[in-house]
């Protein structure tokens, strides 16, 4: 697990995960260098806020044969979907629901934002959904729902009642961006507060600066100022 510590008086936390075949500390130092149009990091712009990023575990990918950084062993990243009744989310939810309680019992849930990109945020969202915490905020980068009708049934109703910023490249060269349309469509179905962002650019990552203006001002919005 990677941390960076706020800057000011601590009252706010966003928990991060990576995605497939990262680890918290590369994730950490390359989602800091990306700045919004006032030339700001998150970290700049929330200095009361602290960060704190987990690392996967390093499980067998049935499909390579070998040990990588993943939340769950998956069979594909083109189609995200393929064979995902094989997944296990579960030992990764835990940890995360873990991490959140933690966090949530220093500053308080509604003062918790739950994070992911790609791998990481279609565990975050699970995480999310199946425990029964309203938080302050959920964002989400580049990623897609796995096994929607389970999470459907097991999302609770306090879960839902938190606000979500979905945000996707439509030349994201990974995750093709119709998984993340999905993901949005799913969530609003489940009567859930979705702000979605497309972008024409910036692949599987975070457009600059709008990407980076997109999540300060959802944050902004949900008295992260």
């Amino acid at each position: 697990m990677a941390e960076l510590q706020p800057a000011a008086t601590h009252h706010h936390t966003v928990i991060f995960l990576h995605g497939r075949d990262s680890t918290a500390q590369e994730f950490m130092e390359e989602f800091f260098e990306s700045q919004g149009s006032d030339d700001l990091t998150l970290s700049q712009s929330f200095p009361s806020t602290k960060w704190v990023f987990p690392t996967a575990p390093m499980i067998t990918s049935s499909r390579f044969g070998c040990e990588m950084s993943q939340w769950f062993d998956m069979h594909s990243t083109e189609d995200p979907h393929e064979e995902e009744n094989e997944q296990n989310l579960l030992p990764s939810i835990k940890r995360i629901q873990d991490i959140v309680a933690k966090e949530a019992a220093i500053v308080g849930p509604h003062n918790v934002v739950l994070a992911g990109i790609s791998q990481g945020c279609a565990t975050a969202i699970h995480a999310l959904l199946s425990d029964n915490v309203r938080l302050g905020g959920f964002i989400g980068l580049c990623s897609w729902l796995p096994q929607s009708v389970a999470i459907k049934r097991a999302a609770t109703e306090e879960a839902k009642r938190t606000p979500v910023l979905l945000c996707h490249s439509q030349d994201d060269e990974v995750i093709n961006v119709r998984f993340g349309t999905e993901l949005k469509d799913s969530l609003v179905a489940m009567g859930m507060e979705v702000a979605w962002k497309e972008y024409p650019n910036g692949g599987h990552w975070i457009n600059e600066p709008l990407g980076i203006d997109d999540m300060v001002s959802f944050l902004e919005a949900n008295n992260f100022a």
